[in-house]
């Protein structure tokens, strides 16, 4: 009876094989079929987009820079010059100018840096952080100090909020080297209504400039107050905590 009813019992239960349910039809292949429904296709048109901004910009940073190096220092030359290398562009070419101030920058070709940028101004072009900051110092390694400060007012009007750190300090180091403490009061002053805290190497300018003016204890307060307490130096093999004005700690 036992051998019987198992006989009975094992075709019925293979009859249904794991992962069929009603209706005959397949857990499998419903899933595959869902699988199927939302696969996704690469999305080329963003890697495209990258390839389109950034594929050969340096190639074009290198063609700018032998195009204006080809020029004679006039202001029609240069940007007739430039509007030729950017007219077959389908958009600006922005990345590969900045590639290309950096470029005359580390070759510190700062007159044609001054050009480049004013041209990309006058184009309407928004500069970054970055250019403006490499414009100040191409002004002023250039001898011209007055056209820095102008185009420093400009930007403390129209950026009053967002001017970052080092554009000040930019500034405050170029008053130093001129020997200019009074300018640099000024531009300190424009931090502290601003909230614009100076780095180290700048509070020992601004410190430097109120004892130029007979100010110690505003000295003192500025060093007290952006610098240090501790500092970490070398001795012996090891690397050693030690307070900027006292003994190895």
């Amino acid at each position: 009876m036992a051998g019987a009813f198992a006989l009975c019992l094992v075709p019925r239960l293979a009859a249904v094989p794991p992962g069929r349910g009603k209706g005959g039809g397949g857990g499998a292949s419903r899933v595959a079929g869902s699988r199927a429904l939302v696969t996704k296709k690469p999305n080329k048109e963003h890697h495209l987009w990258i390839r389109k901004e950034t594929a050969g910009s340096g190639k074009k940073a290198l063609r700018l820079i032998d195009t204006v190096s080809k020029c004679p220092n006039e202001k029609e030359a240069i940007y007739g010059a430039l509007d030729k290398w950017s007219a077959f562009e389908p958009e600006f070419p922005i990345i590969a100018a900045a590639k290309a101030l950096g470029m005359l920058k580390r070759r510190r070709k700062w007159l044609r840096i001054t050009q480049v940028t004013k041209w990309l101004m006058s184009k309407g072009q928004v500069l970054t952080w970055t250019t403006y900051d490499t414009l100040l110092l191409a002004l002023f390694m250039d001898g011209r100090v007055e056209e820095a400060e102008s185009i420093w007012n400009t930007i403390i009007q129209t950026h009053t909020r967002s001017v970052p750190k080092r554009l000040f300090s930019r500034m405050i180091l170029m008053y130093d080297i001129r020997h200019r403490p009074d300018n640099i009061l000024e531009v300190y002053a424009d931090m502290e209504e601003l909230g614009v805290r100076p780095d180290e190497d700048t509070a020992r300018r601004i410190a430097k400039a109120f004892v130029a003016f007979g100010q110690e204890e505003k000295e003192k307060y500025i060093l007290d107050k952006y610098l240090k307490k501790w500092k970490y130096i070398h001795f012996n093999g090891e690397r050693v905590r030690v307070r900027r004005d006292g003994p190895l700690a």
